[in-house]
């Protein structure tokens, strides 16, 4: 297996295993928040969604000084229309990272434009898998505060 796709396996599992948290949240709780300076559980989600759209944006080195999210301005209805709306844009981010060599992984300066850090390409994509499993454990909290039934992702 190469490099792209070893860190494409470690992204499809973990949105498969984000899939499952997400679609276990009743639609009750879909404006559910720990604290008022928290997201809700369904802003949660779009946060994670709408990220694969910067984060190709960022690897394919692209302009970011006037980013627009096409999220921007879509209201929040449902798990299954936001995981929905967000399909092309993740097929997109994937299809990139499949297109990288192994040299570019490696060689490649990515710099972050929320805080100007420099990471190597291949570094940077697992940072990102790394978000993404943050917020699946904070969701995991959600579901646990709100009493809802947790899916076993430890499969």
């Amino acid at each position: 297996m190469t490099h792209p796709e070893l860190i494409l396996l470690n992204f499809t599992e973990i949105r498969r295993r984000s899939i499952l948290l997400w679609k276990a949240l009743p639609k009750e709780f879909y404006s559910w928040k720990p604290d008022n300076s928290a997201m809700t559980a369904l802003e949660m989600i779009r946060h994670v969604l709408q990220a694969d759209y910067g984060w190709n944006r960022i690897i394919s080195q692209a302009d970011m000084s006037q980013y627009k999210t096409p999220w921007q301005g879509r209201s929040l209805k449902s798990v299954e229309d936001e995981l929905e709306f967000a399909k092309p844009y993740r097929q997109g981010f994937l299809k990139t990272i499949q297109q990288f060599t192994d040299y570019e992984l490696a060689n490649t300066e990515i710099i972050h434009p929320g805080n100007g850090e420099k990471k190597m390409l291949g570094q940077y994509l697992l940072r990102i898998g790394y978000h993404e499993s943050v917020h699946a454990g904070q969701f995991l909290s959600y579901l646990r505060a709100m009493g809802v039934e947790r899916p076993k992702i430890w499969d």
